[in-house]
């Protein structure tokens, strides 16, 4: 592999895995040893389903689904958006913009 190249994949290495990195401390994160999704699958299916900035991410338990999901802010054209990630399936429980009273 030329130089360049090596250099470029790291790069993007790096660059990927910033998008999905997360902080160490959440609210919810003592519930993550009963999570099969982990929080950097959840961040990426979630962003999947709606582009744009994780402002906020918790780990709650929560009617629907399995009963337990990440449930993130992201931020859109001025605009934010609940999605909401089951943890255990990984399928997308919401992703609707955010009322006037948020939780």
């Amino acid at each position: 592999m030329s130089k360049m190249a090596l250099i470029g994949a790291a790069a993007f290495a790096a660059a990927s895995s910033a998008a999905v990195a997360a902080p160490h401390h959440f609210a919810g994160a003592n519930l993550l040893p009963m999570a099969k999704i982990t929080l950097a699958q959840a961040r990426k299916t979630a962003v999947l389903a709606h582009p744009g900035v994780i402002t906020d991410q918790e780990l709650e338990k929560e009617r629907g689904g399995t009963g337990l999901r990440y449930s993130f802010d992201i931020r859109n054209n001025g605009k934010t958006y609940e999605v909401g990630v089951d943890a255990r399936t990984g399928k997308v429980l919401e992703n609707d913009a955010e009322g006037s009273n948020p939780d």
